[in-house]
């Protein structure tokens, strides 16, 4: 028994489209798509955060003054950390914060997000929303009645106009099958895939 993503709207040449429970009726899993959101956006971190031990700053090779008869407190180095120009304790070193998750994990978590989003109506399919001219205000115009804050397109493959015209619009985002996005797709209010679109989603989660 298979599952329809609606159209668009009733004037798109798409029409709804049949898809398989396989990929599009999976259980609603948080605990997973949790764990897949936090990996994307713990993997997007720099970890490019650095400062200096007191082997790594300048100078303090001699002891400031001998141990004892100065009347000051004993020192061995200008690089202790209690020193102005000193080393920090517990610097911050350069680090990956990248988080392991496995093939089989990640296309059960991306099929339970696309599952969800069409139980909820957030998913829908369309042919027409590739505009003809590299022109923001014609898609804009495709998008008014869609009221979303947030719209993700899906496409096969990023068609240049699509690109020119959503590149001025703080609403939309545009990435392709192959690349989908858990962040994105979580986030958006309304995703549109193309009918080519879906059918790669189909084989690579199937």
């Amino acid at each position: 028994m298979g599952l329809q993503i609606p159209a668009l709207n009733n004037e798109d040449t798409a029409g709804a489209v049949t898809v398989t429970d396989a990929v599009f009726g999976q259980a609603f899993n948080e605990t997973l798509i949790h764990q897949l959101v936090v990996r994307y956006m713990a993997g997007a971190r720099a970890g490019t955060k650095a400062q200096k031990t007191r082997t790594d700053v300048s100078g303090g090779g001699a002891k400031p003054w001998k141990q004892k008869g100065t009347g000051r407190a004993r020192s061995g180095s200008t690089r202790s950390p209690i020193w102005r120009t000193g080393g920090v304790v517990f610097a911050a070193r350069p680090r990956s914060y990248e988080q392991k998750l496995n093939k089989k994990m990640f296309r059960v978590g991306i099929r339970s997000v696309l599952s969800e989003l069409l139980r909820q109506g957030r998913l829908v399919v369309s042919n027409d929303i590739i505009p003809e001219e590299p022109k923001t205000k014609i898609l804009n115009e495709k998008l008014k009645a869609l009221n979303a804050k947030k719209v993700l397109i899906v496409v096969d493959s990023v068609d240049v106009a699509l690109a020119l015209a959503a590149r001025n619009l703080p609403y939309v985002e545009v990435i392709e099958a192959i690349n989908l996005n858990p962040v994105l797709l979580v986030s958006a209010d309304k995703v549109i895939a193309t009918p080519a679109a879906i059918k790669i989603i189909e084989e690579r989660l199937a």
